[in-house]
Order: C-alpha cells, then structure tokens, then sequence
C-alpha cells in the first residue's frame, strides 16, 4: 500500500498555481515516484508577469521556446500557439500535459528545432537553455519572424542568465532591460531592433576527428560540440569487434562518433542512432552519410531512448549516457537506457558503457543483468560491459 505522504507529496508537486490558473503538470519519463516538478520559478514568475500585465490579446500571435515539459504552452493553449524545441520528451510531456488538462493537442503547434518558423510572432516567451549556443541558433531562427511591436521575455534561474546571455540579446535582437529577481528566478525583455545585422548562423559548427579522414558535423545542441570530448576519446580506444553481420545501436548517440567508429569497425554491421535531441539525430545522420555515402545502411531515430525498438532486436548497444535532463544532474536516465537496453538486446547481446567512475554504474548493471565487466579504466573513466542472459 502507498505511503499516504508520499502520494500527498507527489500531487502537491503535480500542481502549478499562477495567477493564469492552477495546472496539473508532470514530468517525463515518468518514474515511479517523482520528486521534481515540471515547472520551476522562472515559469512561475513569467505567467505571474502577463497576468499582471494584463493577459494578452486573444488574437496574440505567441511563441515559446524551450517549454520544458510544457508548463507555459499549456497555461497560454488558447493562444496562437508555436512551440519551439530540440527535445523529444518535452515534445512528448507537452502533449502529455495538454490531455491533463482538458487542451486539445492541436492548440499547440510543435515545432521542432530545425524546422521553419511560421511568423509573424507579437510575444515570444524563452526559456533560457542550458547552452549559449542554442539560445544564439534560436534567435538567429527567430529574428526573421519578429515585427518592431513584438515583445520579447527570457525567463530563467539567475545562475542560467550570466551576462554572456544579455549580450547575446543584444547583439541580435536590440537594447534589453530587466525585472527584479524572484525566487531565484529573472525576466530579461529585449525590444527588436529590425535595423540591426542578422549574422549568418554559425551552425553546424565542424572539426576534424582525430586520427581519422571525418570531419563531424555538430548543430548547436549537441554535446561537446567543438571538439571530441574526453569520455568518447577513451571509449573509441575500445570499441568491440564483431565478425558476424549485427545491428549495433548508439543510444544517446549525440553527434554519432560512437556509432560512426563502430561502423568502421564493424563492416558487415548495421548502425543505428537514436537520441532525444533533433539536432543531435540530425548531426550523426550528416555525420554517417558523410563518412560512407550510401554504402552502409543506418537508422535515425528522435525518441524516448529505445522505447521504439522491438525487444531482442540488438546485438551491441553503445552509451555514453547523459547525467543531467535540462538543468537537472541525476543517473534517471542512464538507468532508464539500462533497463530499456535489457529489453531490446538479444540472448548474448551485450550493452557497453562509459561513466565517470563516481557514478557506479557497475552496481546498477549487476542488478539489472546478474553481470558486468570492467573492460577499461583510467583515471576519470571507466568502460563496463553487461550480457543479456535471455
């Protein structure tokens, strides 16, 4: 039987309350039992901002970037709504969210990151991204769609708005000003300045990978994406051989190095690469079909790890799995791959992976697949392998 605190707790973290209305919101993917919310004080203060400003204009033509899982999509849905984001599962939350609360899926159009805007846009609500780079490749994106009346407001945690944001702001989109923090959280407002250059996007960015003839393609969301980050550097040092023909899966694959090499590797192997990230699926398509035109076959897939794989339908799984989901630093989704990974392997198919050696990742393999080998290990790092025993 549930503890009653704990449900008691859960619901209360479930439910957002603005002066815009009160929403049930959840988190995706799900788990069990969810401590987070799927909102933070920036949605908050940024919905408390326009219901205090007065509500929009029913005829507002809005668009919001980076709705995490969909907290200001779903308060403003009776708007002409875009939403913008390079993530699948906020994608997936946001139409989770939409049901829970009574808004028809059509009320928001998805769009997602490398796809064309359709604008013109009189408020446009951002969420601050993690990474300055994606915030410049969106505002690059947006300046097309912006009038000289159009609003702008960044909203973020303050430790998510150094000054390298305002400037960014500044230089693309005009003259910014600031409302006090609350909770941690601010509200930057940038007021178009249609005279101002529109720079050429800076992205895909490329570099040589080393000891290689590839040059890799990386779009402005992808991990480590001026140079080969140390993880993968150690792990492309002992990536396993296989003789036999075999379909081989880079799970989180960000740019697809992991698969890439693993193809080269592995001649008579098929490759697939999946992530939840748009631009990350896109980079490792580039980066493959780059490396060997039409001559090998590859799958790309922007999902939910391996949800949308057949059970015992690999022979090798490749993961350099991610700690953190947006601003969020956990193991939730290295051990949601390792679970997924159980399922989707064959009887003798194996599942390698690379962690930092804090994250004892070796105890989680044990549970889930009764085994696990250390198959490297430097200071830093260490390579472990699991068999599914079928």
């Amino acid at each position: 039987m549930p503890n009653p605190l704990t449900v008691m707790a859960s619901e209360t973290q479930n439910r957002l309350t603005t002066k815009l209305g009160t929403f049930e919101l959840q988190r995706l993917p799900k788990r069990p039992v969810e401590l987070l919310q799927a909102w933070d004080a920036a949605d908050e203060y940024l919905l408390n901002h326009l219901a205090d400003e007065g509500k929009p204009a029913t005829d507002t033509r809005l668009l919001i970037v980076n709705d995490n899982f969909g907290a200001l999509a779903v308060a403003l849905a009776d708007y002409h709504l875009q939403a913008l984001s390079d993530s699948y599962l906020s994608q997936q939350a946001t139409r989770l969210n939409l049901a829970l609360n009574g808004r028809p899926e059509g009320s928001v159009k998805l769009t997602a990151s490398l796809e064309t805007l359709v604008g013109p846009f009189d408020l446009v609500l951002i969420k601050a991204p993690k990474t300055l780079a994606l915030l410049e490749d969106q505002l690059i994106r947006i300046k097309p769609c912006l009038l000289p009346t159009s609003q702008i407001i960044v909203a973020g945690m303050i430790k998510m708005l150094p000054p390298s944001v305002w400037k960014l702001l500044e230089r693309l989109l005009g003259p910014t000003t600031t409302a006090l923090a609350q909770k941690k959280a601010r509200l930057i407002f940038a007021s178009p300045d249609l005279n101002l250059p529109t720079p050429a996007n800076p992205y895909p960015a490329f570099y040589p990978l080393e000891g290689t003839g590839y040059h890799i393609s990386n779009h402005a969301n992808v991990f480590s994406r001026d140079n080969l980050d140390i993880g993968t550097r150690f792990f492309l040092q002992h990536l396993p051989k296989k003789p036999k023909p075999c379909d081989i899966i880079d799970l989180g694959c960000g740019n697809g190095v992991l698969g890439l090499m693993a193809a080269a590797q592995n001649p008579l192997a098929t490759l697939h690469f999946v992530d939840e990230s748009f631009m990350a699926v896109a980079s490792a398509q580039e980066n493959f079909i780059r490396a060997f035109g039409e001559q090998r076959i590859a799958t790309y897939r922007v999902g939910d790890g391996l949800v949308d794989f057949e059970p015992d339908s690999a022979d090798l799984i490749l993961c350099n799995p991610p700690f953190h989901q947006q601003n969020t630093v956990g193991d939730q989704i290295a051990i949601s791959f390792f679970k997924q990974a159980k399922k989707t392997l064959k009887k003798g198919g194996e599942l390698w992976v690379i962690g930092n050696r804090h994250l004892n990742y070796h105890i989680r393999l044990k549970q889930l697949f009764g085994n696990q080998t250390l198959v490297a290990a430097n200071a830093k790092f260490v390579i472990l392998k699991a068999k599914s025993l079928g």
